[in-house]
């Protein structure tokens, strides 16, 4: 697991050789079953977590019991509540495995003290957080402005590899749409 994590590194990275050793020295591992919950809404994000197999997602629960998932963070990525991490206040979300999943778990303090010491861990980090504001200005511009088939449209062109793998309800609920839209969608992209 630590493996595919330190090629990650390598590739996305210019860490040297011991601080890849000394970053994958500290987190903890942890193996996921389906639908097995890493993070419940009232609790405190503790750790930084990478996807090294299988996927999560991050989302509420609405009053009415749907469940609108915000994010899904497949292999070789990061995933987080950063508001209940950065201000270590309890989450509005949850987090949880769609599929079987490996991760990595760095505790806040571990984490902060690699930030304070690894300055190409640093920018890399700042990174990946602009990346995920630029991604996420997009989602609310789109959930704001593109019709259903757009959004669908758009999820299919950019995430072809989630939509193999991700049941439709989770894919209504990441575009906010119903299912029944949803179906109705792909059934006239079909019949085309």
């Amino acid at each position: 697991m630590v493996a595919a994590f330190e090629n990650y590194l390598r590739s996305q990275t210019r860490l040297s050789e011991e601080d890849i050793q000394l970053v994958s020295s500290l987190p903890q591992t942890r193996t996921l079953r389906r639908n097995e919950p890493l993070l419940t809404a009232g609790e405190i994000c503790r750790y930084k977590t990478f996807v090294v197999s299988g996927m999560l997602r991050i989302y509420s629960i609405s009053d009415d019991g749907s469940e609108p998932i915000l994010q899904f963070s497949p292999e070789l990525n990061w995933s987080i509540d950063a508001e209940s991490y950065d201000q270590q206040q309890p989450s509005r979300y949850h987090i949880a495995a769609v599929e079987p999943s490996e991760i990595l778990l760095w505790s806040k303090p571990d984490f902060d003290r690699l930030l304070a010491e690894l300055p190409a861990l640093k920018k890399y980090s700042e990174q990946v957080i602009s990346k995920n504001v630029y991604n996420a200005r997009q989602r609310l511009l789109s959930a704001l402005s593109a019709s259903p088939e757009e959004k669908y449209d758009d999820f299919a062109r950019n995430s072809p590899d989630l939509l193999a793998r991700l049941p439709l309800r989770m894919i209504a609920a990441y575009l906010g749409m119903s299912l029944k839209t949803l179906t109705r969608i792909r059934r006239a992209q079909w019949a085309r």
